[in-house]
C-alpha cells in the first residue's frame, strides 16, 4: 500500500528549504533548482543520476545539484523516510567562495551522492536542528557555523568538461529557459542548434539527461513552484506556468515533489 507523508518547515534563513518525508512512493526522473543535502532516517532507497547508480541506507547523508537528473526508488516494502535541506544556488555560490577562498566558489558541486560518515551525518543534523529552530539559535550564529562546516566538507571544485554544452545545444537550452511557456517545436529546436532533429535529439537527451520535451516539463514545474511558493492562487498556476490543465500540473508536480500543489500551498503559506 502507498504512503506518502511531506512535511514542508520554514527556515530561519530566506533561500533554504527544509522538508520532511516519510513514504514509498517512486519519484520520476526529474530536476531541483537548488542544491541538496539530506539524511536517511529509516529504510532505504535507490536512485539513478547523473553521478551514477546510487543505494542509501539509514544514516547516510545524500545530495543533489541544481539540474541533476535523478529518480528515486524505496528498497523493499517499508518505504524510507528522509529529511532534507534545499539551498538556493546562491547562497551555496557565496559560502563555496568563503571556503575556497575565493579560487573559483561558484563552480564548486556535490560530487558524492551518497556520503557514509557518521561526522558529516551529525553536521547535517545540527544544521537541521538549527535551520528549522529546533534549537535555539536568536542571531543564527549556529545555522551559519554548521552550514559552511557542512558544505565545506561536501563541496568539491566541478568539471568544466563534465559540464560542457555544446553551443548549438545550449543555444536551444537557452531558448527553452527564456520562455518555458512558450509553443516550441523540436523542428524550431533543432534550427536553432543548427542540427537536424534526430542529431538534435540524441545531442540535447546526452547533455541534460532529457528529451526536450521532458525539460520542457521541468522548467515549467519548477515554474508553478515558485509560482505556488510565493502565493499565487491555484487555479492560475496551471496556466501562467504553460500546462494544459491544472490535473497535467499536479501529476507532474507530485512525480516530481512528492506533493500535491494544494499541500505545497498550504506547507509554504
Amino acid at each position: 500500500m502507498e504512503r506518502t507523508r511531506f512535511k514542508l518547515l520554514s527556515c530561519q534563513r530566506s533561500g533554504i528549504e527544509a522538508v520532511e518525508a516519510d513514504t514509498t512512493l517512486v519519484f520520476g526522473r526529474h530536476t531541483h533548482e537548488q542544491f541538496g543535502v539530506g539524511l536517511i532516517e529509516r529504510g532505504a532507497q535507490k536512485s539513478a543520476s547523473g553521478r551514477g547508480l546510487v543505494e542509501a541506507g539509514a544514516g547516510d547523508v545524500i545530495t543533489v545539484n541544481p539540474g541533476e537528473v535523478h529518480d528515486g526508488a524505496p528498497i523493499g516494502d517499508g518505504g524510507r523516510s528522509w529529511r532534507m535541506l534545499y539551498l538556493d544556488p546562491a547562497i551555496v555560490a557565496e559560502l563555496a567562495t568563503d571556503i575556497t577562498e575565493g579560487r573559483g566558489g561558484a563552480t564548486c558541486e556535490f560530487t558524492r551522492p551518497k556520503v557514509s560518515d557518521k561526522r558529516i551525518a551529525g553536521q547535517f543534523s545540527e544544521l537541521y536542528q538549527a535551520m528549522t529552530g529546533s534549537v535555539v539559535d536568536k542571531h543564527g550564529l549556529k545555522a551559519d557555523e554548521t552550514l559552511l562546516l557542512l558544505l565545506g566538507s561536501l563541496l568539491r571544485p566541478g568539471s568544466s568538461r563534465q559540464h560542457s554544452v555544446p553551443s548549438g545545444i545550449a543555444a536551444a537550452r537557452a531558448l527553452i529557459d527564456d520562455d518555458p511557456i512558450a509553443t516550441l517545436t523540436l523542428t524550431a529546436l533543432a534550427n536553432e542548434a543548427g542540427l537536424s532533429r534526430y542529431q538534435f535529439l540524441r545531442g540535447f537527451a546526452r547533455a541534460t539527461g532529457l528529451t526536450p520535451h521532458a525539460y520542457i516539463l521541468q522548467r515549467r514545474i519548477h515554474r508553478a513552484r515558485q509560482m505556488i511558493r510565493h502565493g499565487t492562487r491555484l487555479a492560475a498556476v496551471a496556466a501562467l506556468s504553460g500546462f494544459s490543465d491544472q490535473s497535467h500540473m499536479t501529476r507532474l508536480f507530485v512525480r516530481s515533489f512528492g506533493v500535491t500543489p494544494g499541500a505545497y500551498a498550504k506547507a509554504a503559506g
